[in-house]
Order: structure tokens, then C-alpha cells, then sequence
């Protein structure tokens, strides 16, 4: 089984091309393998996320992988911090093509002993992939040029499952996607992007990069005042404040499958009654769960 993502990607060529974006990154391009791949946020001076991304690093390049309409913004980021580094940077939304293959599907050219990310031949045609969990159980994110597009999905064969079906199965695994469900704005130790949450996207062992030292704040007092959490009741509405007692305790991501995402205030418990947009809703669970739990 597998979905169509809708995506957009840059591709960064260049001697300086590792270390120019390590340095804008929250997570450790450096320290991956080559091939290798790592989930990561791009933050504002305020430690909020602007952009989410997973970033491929390869022997010739490196390629970001971003939700729809997200590559445009971030190559205007990031080309106001290129001074002297050796960097070029191309848009190639355009010529690429992503899909989401579900976890157990078999696929001919991967190896499932093998790293993070692989590049092998599929229907005549030269694939990325990379081992991504969006469903909670590891798949894998198939990246093809788009006019190669007929060949490669015909040799995957399988089942395509509508994105909504994906979103379900997300949501129900406690994954955040930052741009469906919203996040952007956010810290990432709010969304559950921090080491530990559902979706790591941070190294606190890496060196600067915009945005870091309210990071290494946080580590080192452990006192951000949300954290990500599922609720769910009947119709909630998308991306809507979550209240209660009339006061904002938070904000709801997707709904799908009778559940939200959501950003929550920690001091809310397990099985409160809030209500998502003026619709109630129940706090479900908590992400990653207490190791108490």
C-alpha cells in the first residue's frame, strides 16, 4: 500500500553545501551517514519553527524533502544567510514525485537491512528512499522523477490508499506532521519534535545554528509549557484553539479518525474535558507517554 505525498524539495549542490546547512538545521546533517538521512526544523530567533524537513544527505548533494508549498519560503531563508559559502541551490518541485509506501509492502531494490536512505533502480528509473515512519510503522518516503512516474508506480505495485487514510493512521500513532497539522510557529519540544517525542528532529550536541540558544535553554531547564497530546471527540474542526473553561489552553491539528493532534498546556490531565473550536473533546493520551504509564 501507498500514498501520494504532496511535496516540494530543494536540491543543494556545492563544496559548502553539508556545512551551510548544518549551520541553518536543527539536527545533525554532519554527523549522518553518507547516504543518510535525518528529520529536522529550520527555527526563527525565537526557536519557533518556520520550516520542517527531512534532509537527505548524499555523495553529490543534499536534498530536503518538504511538505507542499514549503520549498519557495525556505530557499528564500536560506538564501539570505549564503555569503561566501560555496552553495547552489535549485527548486525541483517541479521534476520530482513522492509517495509514502507503507510499512510490510515489499519493494523491489530496497534493503531493509540496509541505511536510512537508499538509492536504487525501480521501473526503469533511478528512486530515492528513504525509511520514514508516518503510519507508526516504519515505511518508506519513495522520491522519482516525475516523468518516470508511470514506470516506478508500476513496478511498486500495491495498493494506493488515499492521503486522508494516511492521515488517520498518523494521527492514531501519535506523529505530528508540522505542516498539516499547523505547527509551524511552535517550539519543537511543544509538537513532539524534541529527542524522545514521537518525531525527533533536534541534536543538542550539534553546533549553532539560528534559533539554538533558546534550545539549549530549554534542555538545560526542561520548562517548555506545552507539550503534544491526542484528543478526541465527534467532528472537531482543524486547526482550532483548544479551550478551557473558556480559557486557550492550546491548538488542535487535523482530525481524522475521531482524534487531534494537539499542543497542550502540561498542567491539563489525562481524561480532562476540553473543548476543541466550541466542540468537546477529551484529552486521550499524552506524547510519548510517561514512562510511568
Amino acid at each position: 500500500m501507498w500514498t501520494r505525498l504532496p511535496s516540494s524539495a530543494l536540491r543543494l549542490t556545492g563544496a559548502d553545501r553539508v556545512a551551510f546547512v548544518q549551520g541553518q538545521m536543527t539536527n545533525d546533517l554532519r554527523g549522518a551517514p553518507t547516504p543518510g538521512l535525518v528529520a529536522c526544523t529550520f527555527l526563527n530567533v525565537r526557536g519557533q519553527i518556520e520550516f520542517f524537513a527531512r534532509a537527505y544527505k548524499r555523495a553529490e548533494d543534499v536534498y530536503l524533502h518538504l511538505d507542499a508549498g514549503q520549498a519557495q519560503g525556505l530557499a528564500a531563508r536560506l538564501r539570505r544567510y549564503i555569503i561566501f559559502d560555496q552553495v547552489d541551490m535549485q527548486d525541483v518541485t517541479e521534476d520530482l514525485r513522492t509517495v509514502h509506501v507503507w510499512g510490510g509492502q515489499t519493494v523491489p531494490g530496497w534493503d531493509p537491512a540496509g541505511g536510512d536512505a537508499q538509492t536504487f533502480t525501480l521501473g526503469g528509473g533511478t528512486v530515492l528512499a528513504g525509511r520514514v515512519n508516518r503510519t507508526g510503522a516504519a515505511g518508506m518516503d519513495l522520491h522519482y522523477l516525475a516523468r518516470q512516474e508511470a514506470g516506478v508506480l508500476a513496478a511498486l505495485g500495491g495498493e494506493e490508499a488515499p492521503l486522508a487514510v494516511l492521515d488517520a493512521a498518523r494521527v492514531r500513532a501519535g506523529l505530528p506532521d508540522v505542516t498539516r497539522d499547523g505547527f509551524a510557529g511552535t517550539l519543537p519540544q511543544e509538537v513532539g519534535l524534541d529527542v524522545g517525542g514521537p518525531l525527533p528532529a533536534i541534536s543538542y550536541r550539534k553546533g549553532c545554528y539560528v534559533g539554538q540558544e533558546i534550545m539549549a535553554r530549554l534542555e538545560a531547564r526542561g520548562n517548555a509549557r506545552y507539550h503534544l497530546a491526542r484528543v478526541a471527540g465527534e467532528g472537531l474542526p482543524d486547526h482550532a484553539e483548544v479551550t478551557r473553561a473558556g480559557k486557550v489552553v492550546g491548538q488542535a491539528g487535523l482530525f481524522a479518525a475521531g482524534l487531534s493532534l494537539a499542543r497542550l498546556r502540561k498542567e491539563l490531565a489525562l481524561g480532562e474535558t476540553v473543548e476543541v473550536g466550541g466542540v468537546p473533546a477529551t484529552v486521550q493520551s499524552l506524547l510519548p507517554a510517561p514512562a510511568d504509564a
